[in-house]
């Protein structure tokens, strides 16, 4: 879930409205030390592994393999840096669906 905030900036005497988007981090199932994959889905290549207790950002979530983990089964994996991806299904995002837009 990506949480907006609003500043105020003063600009020649004015105030203007800047929006900056606030980065949420969601925690991975405790005890699992996790697969980061180039893409999304059990096919591709496996980049890093996760320590336990790691905690990951989610820019945006796209469907692919469909996987059973500790928090159901689903087929939406998170992208957590650029062409890194993890199963939604290990991560305590607190909803079913998707929390943050699309991938492009």
């Amino acid at each position: 879930m990506s949480v907006d905030r609003v500043e105020e900036v003063a600009s020649g005497g004015t105030a203007e409205a800047v929006t900056t988007a606030a980065l949420t981090y969601y925690p991975i199932a405790p005890g699992v030390r996790l697969n980061v994959r180039s893409g999304p889905g059990t096919g591709y290549p496996v980049v890093r592994v996760l320590a336990e207790g790691a905690k990951v950002p989610i820019y945006c979530q796209t469907p692919g393999t469909s996987v059973t983990g500790p928090y159901g089964t689903t087929n939406i994996w998170d992208n957590i840096a650029d062409g890194q991806f993890v199963s939604d299904s290990y991560v305590r995002t607190g909803s079913d669906g998707y929390v943050t837009s699309r991938c492009a």
